[in-house]
């Protein structure tokens, strides 16, 4: 009789498959609140202690590490000696485990969780039996994942569990069980730095795509299953995603997350807003978006911060889009959007609020880079005005906006802006000069008038040259990190045209 072990924590699926391998003739062992739930259930079940001889100790620390059932899994069929070896000290080969672990993970979401309770749904039994499986998955199916249940019961009914298949489910194994050893590894790390030692990052492929940046590149999209991320986004409308679709995705939905009281909706073109503005509804911030560069809007992702309902896709109908994102759709915006069978509709939660615990990285050969995840620069308190003119009141909200904008603009960056709007952006330019020129360009060239706006820099000025740029188009304030050895002639360049000019004590590049 073949014998299979189940032992789960997550118990989705679980009775099927001991009633499905019971019918095949297999035995079922089983422990603690497993077997009570499977016995519960009707089926037959042999207890562990039974076999090891050994009553489950230490409060469930100790039940299944022991011989006769390492004995059982770890014995090579193919190897005479090990099989004279459970045949001498009377141990029965296992089969098949069924095992996932104490949901460590989960606990620890709980930021109230207390210390000792979280070391105790650190799983020790469960992975060494799934290691022990693995490893010897020629002869032992090892099943880790819920998912693989009915499969494997249709391949065993079939005869069809082949070494493709048994090679994969070791796989998995080894995945979940790194991925669980990671999660300890932080928690126990958390504490002691923002930057810890060693980072093990466990990425799940998802979802395959049609190619990557270019079609001679395959692709795939892999997360990490960070709440409110990408994998857990869902896609209402629309073929597929593809690789640039979804990098757009991100840079979006950063450059609406400035903004948690208010309304904004973002238009991004090569992963940085070409249009970017407030609104007391999502169509109206949709339309002022739109105006900052109607030209450069055509194949964007549109993303707003709040709710869009008929109306704003009515307003979006004249549009080629390829993504428009926001944290919901309502009913009748959906079935406009629908019109458009290419048109993707993806929900997703804005980027939420800087926490410093959190690592974002960076790809180089060889390596990742690390930090501190961005936030933006709301404390307006560190401000200090550098100029002999103050702001009026209708600059300092403008300049609060600007600032708040800029920071999702690639570097280097410019973003001139007029009642809470963009009107002009220079983004991604060798030198701040240019992206000073470019942002004032665009602005004329889609009919606005940047004299009376303000300018927001993501960095320090080095020359004066950038504020003269400004000065000339009739830019009238200026909010800009500073920290620049020549900040003294890059102010008085501002006085000298009667610019008023903040100096915000924070650099926001986004590389």
């Amino acid at each position: 009789m073949a014998r299979a072990l189940i032992s789960v924590s997550n118990k989705q699926g679980i009775q099927k498959l001991a009633e499905g391998l019971s019918q095949l003739g297999w035995e079922i062992v089983s422990t603690g609140g497993t077997a009570r739930a499977l016995e519960e259930a009707g089926l037959t079940v042999t207890r562990v202690e039974e076999i090891t001889g050994f009553p489950e100790m230490l409060d469930g620390r100790v039940k299944t590490l022991h011989p006769a059932i390492h004995g059982g899994l770890l014995a090579r069929r193919d190897l005479p000696p090990h099989m004279e070896a459970l045949q001498e000290h009377g141990i029965v080969p296992i089969d098949l485990v069924a095992v996932n672990l104490y949901p460590f993970r989960e606990t620890i979401d709980d930021p109230n969780v207390l210390f000792e309770d979280a070391i105790e749904q650190i799983d020790i039994g469960g992975p060494s039996m799934l290691r022990s499986a693995a490893k010897n998955h020629s002869a032992v199916l090892p099943l880790v994942d819920p998912a693989d249940y009915e499969r494997i019961l249709r391949a065993l009914r079939e005869d069809a569990v082949d070494d493709a298949l048994r090679r994969e489910l070791a796989s998995k194994v080894f995945v979940h069980t790194s991925a669980y050893d990671a999660a300890i590894a932080a928690y126990l790390t958390k504490p002691e730095s923002a930057l810890p030692p060693f980072v093990n990052l466990t990425l799940t492929r998802t979802q395959t795509l049609r190619y990557g940046e270019n079609p001679h590149q395959a692709a795939a999209l892999y997360t990490t299953g960070e709440p409110e991320g990408v994998g857990e986004m869902w896609q209402q409308h629309g073929k597929e995603l593809s690789f640039n679709n979804l990098i757009d995705i991100d840079g979006a939905m950063l450059a609406v997350s400035g903004w948690s009281d208010r309304v904004a909706c973002a238009v991004i073109k090569h992963t940085t807003p070409c249009g970017l503005a407030l609104g007391t509804t999502a169509e109206e911030a949709y339309r002022r978006a739109l105006a900052t560069d109607p030209t450069s809007a055509f194949g964007s992702v549109v993303a707003f911060n709040t709710v869009v309902d008929g109306k704003t896709a009515e307003a979006m109908a004249d549009l080629f889009v390829e993504v428009v994102v926001a944290p919901r759709f309502r009913d009748d915006a959906v079935e406009v959007f629908r019109r458009k069978k290419n048109l993707r509709v993806v929900e997703m939660q804005p980027v939420a609020a800087g926490d410093s615990a959190v690592l974002d990285f960076k790809r180089v050969r060889g390596g990742f880079l690390a930090q501190q995840r961005f936030s933006f620069h709301h404390d307006q308190s560190s401000w200090k005005v550098a100029t002999k003119r103050e702001p009026t009141s209708d600059e300092w909200r403008d300049l609060y906006f600007a600032w708040t904008a800029v920071a999702s603009v690639k570097s280097n960056a410019i973003l001139l802006a007029k009642n809470e709007a963009a009107i002009g952006i220079g983004a991604g330019q060798m030198s701040r000069v240019d992206a000073s020129f470019l942002a004032v360009h665009k602005a004329r060239k889609e009919g606005h008038d940047p004299r009376g706006s303000v300018l927001a820099s993501d960095a320090f000025f080095p020359f004066a040259d950038g504020v003269e740029e400004a000065a000339k188009a009739g830019v009238t304030a200026i909010a800009q990190p500073g920290g620049s050895k020549r900040d003294e002639e890059v102010i008085a360049a501002a006085d000298e045209h009667n610019l008023a000019m903040v100096l915000t004590g924070h650099r926001q590049f986004r590389h």
